[in-house]
């Protein structure tokens, strides 16, 4: 069955077909490092780690090239490296280990390449030059500045009219713009701020040429799919469309954005408490205590729990039930641990939805019923519907990249290794008074056990437990 995907720019789904399905090509807009990410910031790289893992399930691992930038020269950096008195590359290299390690917590597999702006200055250099060169672009007091007037289809992504915008425009138009929505190539540093080498005088790129300039260089165009937050379509992605056609004489003529992405996708806002989050209104939830406090798979799995296009409400009960739900797809691999699985393959139904546009709650519905048909293969004890079932919900599971935990060791939770050991020795206990038919001492240890919180899971390997959520 074909792979379907929504594109932004049509505004429809389109069956995906690749420029070249020996060199599958997505680009994804990555972190800003100069603080830690926000919950906000990781449904981009959980959503697109997915579409990643099918098209390498389609391609092969070898044909398929992700590249998810880091953006190490900003404002903001700049600000922080100030107040510590310390390079900027010491702030970045803090905040890229932290992010790197929360993506890790939420089984995101690193991209193939990961563009850092401070390794391309020339290639950003160039691409800035070649825009000027095919006059779409201007200096003005020690900027560059992209002439927005001169790309016929500025807009189209974002569906936004050009005339609407500039007599829209609420922000202040400086004195060296030639309209207000002509946007920064190349700016002057402040006194103090880093700075680079250029025709145009010493300064810093602005913050949309960085990824047009480093998809051309690690990618090559036209990309296959170019992949963000919906709030990135514009102004971001729209100039990135603009820079990367202009610098190539393609301002003009029919479906100018074809030479530089030929798919765009664009995941949905995330809100707290039905909020947008806010600094202001104190309301940000940074990723990396999220997931020092619970398990980085519950908040994959609540992350990808509405589809990808449309807004999720991040909330505690949604935090709550994805951890029932793992819960309860962990006990059925736990319960049928002795039985191994005969398929690494994911069944029709879970593809069909999976390459329906990344349609996850579907995918998801077909893990609880894979879990069912576990339960009831392990209810009629027959083993190879148990097999099957197992093989196929860990085939599925791979490509939602969950269930990548041991389930036993799952199921126990946050427990300390004294209640571990307490509970190990209780079960050891209650299965001699049993055998012994000691019904009344069986009886008082599974009333301990209740006490701790503990439920028991009695099977043909023994019994297993997990803390009760």
């Amino acid at each position: 069955m074909p792979l379907v995907l929504h594109d932004t720019l049509t505004r429809s789904k389109r069956v995906f077909e690749p420029r070249d399905d020996k060199r599958v090509t997505l680009y994804v807009c990555g972190p800003t490092v100069y603080d830690f990410a926000h919950i906000g910031n990781a449904r981009p790289p959980v959503v697109f780690d997915v579409l990643v893992r099918l098209l390498r399930r389609r391609y092969g691992t070898e044909h398929v090239v992700y590249a998810r930038n880091v953006t190490d020269v900003d404002d903001k950096i700049n600000a922080k490296a100030a107040k510590e008195g310390v390079p900027i590359g010491e702030i970045t290299a803090r905040y890229e280990a932290a992010y790197l390690e929360d993506m890790a917590r939420l089984n995101v597999t690193p991209p193939d390449i990961a563009p850092h702006v401070t390794d391309h200055m020339d290639a950003i250099v160039a691409q800035i030059g070649a825009i000027l060169d095919h006059g779409c672009a201007y200096e003005a007091e020690g900027h560059v500045l992209f002439d927005v007037s001169a790309y016929e289809a500025y807009g189209a992504l974002s569906g936004r009219n050009l005339d609407d915008m500039i007599a829209g425009a609420r922000v202040e138009v400086a004195p060296y713009k030639k309209n207000p929505h002509d946007f920064v190539l190349w700016k002057p540093s402040k006194p103090g701020e880093p700075e680079w080498p250029s025709p145009w005088g010493p300064g810093r790129p602005g913050w949309h040429i960085e990824c047009s300039a480093m998809i051309e260089q690690v990618l090559g165009l036209p990309i296959d799919i170019h992949g963000g937050g919906i709030d990135l379509a514009f102004p971001h992605h729209e100039n990135e469309i603009a820079q990367g056609v202009c610098a190539h004489g393609h301002a003009h003529g029919e479906r100018p954005h074809d030479h530089y992405a030929r798919y765009w996708m664009h995941n949905g806002f995330l809100t707290l408490d039905a909020e947008k989050m806010s600094k202001s209104l104190g309301n940000v939830l940074l990723l990396h205590d999220l997931v020092q406090a619970i398990p980085g798979e519950v908040v994959r799995w609540a992350l990808l729990s509405a589809h990808y296009r449309q807004p999720l409400d991040w909330t505690q009960s949604l935090l709550d039930q994805s951890r029932k739900s793992l819960d309860r797809l962990y006990g059925a691999l736990a319960r049928s641990a002795e039985v191994a699985d005969s398929t690494s393959e994911p069944p029709a139904e879970f593809l069909k939805a999976i390459e329906d546009d990344l349609n996850t709650p579907g995918a998801m519905a077909v893990l609880f019923a894979l879990s069912g048909e576990i339960e009831r293969g392990l209810t009629a004890g027959d083993k190879a519907a148990v097999a099957q079932a197992r093989g196929q919900l860990m085939a599925s599971a791979d490509l939602l990249g969950v269930l990548q935990s041991d389930p036993a060791d799952w199921l126990k939770g946050d427990a300390s290794d004294d209640l571990a050991a307490e509970v190990e020795a209780l079960i050891a206990q209650r299965a001699t008074a049993r055998a012994a038919k000691d019904w009344a001492e069986a009886d008082r240890i599974r009333d301990r056990l209740t006490e701790l919180n503990v439920e028991v899971m009695d099977g043909a390997e023994g019994a297993r437990w997990r803390l009760r959520s």
